[in-house]
Formats: structure tokens, sequence, C-alpha cells
């Protein structure tokens, strides 16, 4: 264990896939800026026989955690019991929440591990949009703009793929259509209700980052036209002018994350009552 003196581990059990606890665990860590530390994940972990030796081994760990999402009474008594029994330090993901919720709506839960991956409705139309947003990428088959719940354009590295993938989780129907100068954009576009067009620009100086990162990925010279800041705002310009033809609304995305990016969106639609 001297390797791991000064390591910080942490344990993730589940008795389903255990990727909440993992996530959980992921987004507190980095807010400290520490590099030194190992995330452990123990999926399926549903029974004192699979937990005890986890915690018995954490107890050994200098600086050690145990996040845990387990939902059965058994199970969730064991981990609380044995780590005070150990001196460990944990996190009950689940606890608090299912509490607050069983005083809120008078009656206890189900207690039933991994109900969040059933297959349900949701499930079926989120493959549904994902499949939609692989079909309709990129401008592929215009036709896809008239049955879209969202119609994006912009010119080549404004995130319009992974918006339109990340959209598809969240159960919109995306159709993304690249503006390229020399190309006449799909008639389709003009024809959508415009408050479901989204366009998305960036700034020169990002896009030419972006786009030369893409260059070397593909073992081409950085100094192609698809690189060239005159051509790209010379894009830029061409696009603000088709925008401006529809009278859609305008993202700048140079510093926006795509759940940024996602949110706005969303809220739009919401407000316009689209959804």
């Amino acid at each position: 264990m001297k390797d791991l003196e000064n390591t910080l581990v942490i344990y993730v059990i589940s008795d389903s896939i255990g990727e909440t606890g993992e996530l959980i665990a992921t987004s507190s860590v980095r807010q400290f800026e520490s590099e030194n530390y190992q995330i452990r994940r123990y999926p399926y972990h549903n029974s004192i026989e699979q937990i005890k030796p986890l915690l018995e081994e954490a107890a050994k760990i200098k600086n050690s955690l145990i996040v845990y999402t387990n939902v059965v009474l058994e199970t969730r008594n064991f981990i609380e019991e044995k780590s005070k029994e150990l001196g460990l330090y944990t996190v009950d993901v689940m606890g608090q929440p299912m509490n607050q919720l069983e005083n809120i709506l008078g009656y206890p839960p189900l207690r039933e591990p991994g109900l969040i991956r059933r297959l349900d409705q949701n499930y079926f139309k989120k493959v549904e949009a994902i499949e939609f947003a692989v079909k309709y990428d990129d401008g592929k088959d215009p036709r896809g703009v008239r049955k879209a719940d969202i119609c994006l354009v912009g010119i080549s590295r404004t995130s319009k793929t992974p918006l339109s993938m990340y959209l598809a989780n969240k159960l919109y129907k995306v159709a993304n259509v690249p503006l390229v100068p020399e190309v006449p954009v799909p008639k389709e576009v003009y024809e959508k209700d415009v408050n479901r067009v989204i366009g998305l620009i960036a700034n020169p100086n990002k896009l030419i980052s972006i786009r030369e990162e893409r260059l070397k990925s593909l073992g081409l010279a950085s100094g192609a036209k698809y690189a060239n800041i005159d051509r790209i705002k010379d894009e830029i310009d061409y696009s603000k002018q088709v925008m401006d033809e529809l009278g859609c609304f305008v993202i700048d995305v140079s510093h926006k994350a795509i759940e940024e990016t996602a949110e706005i969106i969303i809220e739009r639609l919401k407000k316009l009552e689209l959804r």
C-alpha cells in the first residue's frame, strides 16, 4: 500500500452499474484541482459478502472515501455500520433524497436496484432521437429538417454535431445543416418554423484553432484553405447573412460548453411552448 500513501482512493459501490456514484465522485474531486486520486467502481455489489472485503480494504488506505448508491436496506445498513466501525468516510448518494421524498409523498420507496435503467418510453424516444441525429447529421438529407424538433445551422466546427447528439439525449430530434458559401442552403431550412431554427456562430480565432487541430488529426497541412483566417471570416460573414435572412435565433458558441448551449436552446423552446 506504499504507493497509495498520499493517494485519495474513492470506492464507488453500487447495486446497479454505479455510474451516478462515479459521476458525483469525479465531479467532487475535480473541485480540489488534484490529480492524485483513484476512483474504483464496483457495480452490482448487492450483498454483504461482496461489500465487506471492499470496506476492509479501504480501511487500510490512509486516504479513502466510500461513495455508495445502494438502495436495499440490508446492504445500506451494513455499509453504514461497518464504516463507522472501521472509521471510514462515506457518502450515501441515495439516502437523503429518498428519505425526503418519502417524507413528502408519505409512502416508502420500492428499493429496487437499477430502476433507472429499465427500458421505458423515454429510453426508446432517446434511441429514436439519436438515430435521427445520426441520419440527418451535416446536411446528409435535408428532408430531415422538416421532421426535426430543432434545426441547427452554422459553418464547420461550430459544434453542430456534438450539440445535436447532446440534444438527442434530451429526447429532441435534431437535424443540422452546414453553411458553405459555395453550396446553396436547402429550401427546407427556409420553409422551417423559424423558431425551431438555431444559428451557431463563433469568433475567427476560436475557429482557426479548432480547424488547425482538425487538420493535424487528419495528417493535413495547417496552411489549407479550411484553416485560412480570411476564408473563415468570409464563411462567418456568409453565415450571418443567411441567419439574418432566416430571422433565426443565433448563439455565439465561442466560449460556451455544449451543455450550456443546449440549455439555452431548450429554455427558448420551452418559453415559446414548442416542446
